[in-house]
């Protein structure tokens, strides 16, 4: 109790508000991240946890050296370590919440049932941009003076030094950033789209979330989330299914090889069939306001090939659309006596 008495007798004013702003922030610091800060829960609380870290680190820098007996060297040394938290701290809290400032000023808002989030658009990630390298530049500078290195052959030879590691590692990092504004720029892979990439093996995925280095994206058929680079992701053919090109939705296409000794007329039934049961299930997202369309798309040796299209406009349960229709088919044909197998009109002769 003496020892405390002794420490809080001997703190400076400036010590007093350091101390009462750490444990402030200690206290606010769910309400600020759950504010101002995105992500997932899980990332959220990491937040929270690192935060309060800096926060006890600031805290036992500052009281350390009139707490302990510490030479009075050492105190000046670890007062300018705290100095250099404190700066950092403070440059990190300011660039989240100007980063989610921006992005609620310019970004594009979107509600679901749960709650609403802000995604960012190309004005907001380049103002984001902007603001976090002059706040970095400010920080930079100010740790600079309190290093110490006062003199001008000193704080360039710092400042030289990271700017030539920038230099070296642009490659790594530059064209990443340049296609995330590129991309948001055209305004065709946003958060919540569903996109299809060829890039050899086709990919259907939903857009999580658009960083600044990379993509995270949902993978609709194995349900786990892939991360890819911007500039891997703008080299790609992308369709963005959910930019329909009319208010009927997305043109679904499913295809069959029916052999001629089946009349035109049975296979609409057919299909009509099938559409008509699975239009019953209320779960399937397929739209049932516009008729179903039968066109026969080619006629080769063995067998018609007749594509059917219906619309949807749910785009996430595009696959389980498609699956659950053609399980109706399947069950129709064997109600109406048709083969789906593609049928073979020759024979070949075995010497």
């Amino acid at each position: 109790m003496n020892e405390l008495s002794y420490l809080l007798s001997h703190l400076t004013p400036l010590q007093y508000v350091i101390v009462a702003a750490n444990l402030l922030l200690m206290l606010l610091a769910p309400a600020l991240v759950e504010r101002f800060a995105s992500g997932e829960p899980n990332s959220k609380r990491f937040r929270i946890t690192l935060m309060r870290g800096i926060n006890l680190l600031i805290l036992a820098a500052v009281l350390y050296p009139d707490f302990s007996a510490t030479q009075p060297e050492n105190r000046a040394v670890l007062i300018r370590l705290a100095s250099i938290i404190v700066v950092l701290y403070l440059a990190y809290l300011i660039a989240v919440v100007a980063d989610a400032i921006v992005r609620r000023k310019y970004g594009k808002r979107q509600t679901s049932s749960e709650y609403e989030t802000y995604s960012d658009t190309y004005h907001s990630r380049m103002l984001g941009l902007l603001i976090s390298s002059f706040i970095s530049i400010v920080a930079l500078i100010t740790i600079i003076r309190l290093a110490g290195l006062s003199s001008l052959l000193e704080a360039g030879g710092v400042i030289g030094f990271i700017g030539v590691f920038l230099a070296l590692t642009q490659a790594a990092w530059a064209p990443d950033i340049i296609s995330g504004l590129l991309l948001l720029n055209s305004d065709m892979v946003s958060e919540g789209d569903v996109i299809e990439i060829d890039d050899g093996s086709p990919l259907l995925a939903r857009v999580f979330k658009t960083k600044v280095f990379h993509t995270v994206l949902v993978d609709l058929i194995d349900n786990h989330r892939v991360m890819i680079g911007n500039a891997s992701l703008r080299a790609c053919t992308i369709h963005n299914l959910s930019r329909f090109a009319s208010a009927r939705g997305l043109r679904e296409r499913l295809v069959f090889k029916i052999g001629y000794d089946v009349s035109p007329d049975r296979v609409k039934k057919l299909f009509h069939t099938a559409f008509d049961k699975i239009c019953e299930n209320e779960s399937i997202a397929i739209d049932q306001t516009h008729p179903l369309e039968i066109r026969v798309l080619d006629t080769g040796d063995h067998a018609v090939e007749w594509g059917v299209f219906y619309y949807i406009k749910e785009i996430v349960q595009k696959v389980k659309s498609r699956q659950a229709f053609m399980e109706e088919i399947l069950l129709a044909s064997g109600t109406h006596d048709i083969s789906l197998a593609t049928p073979q009109t020759h024979v070949i002769s075995k010497n």
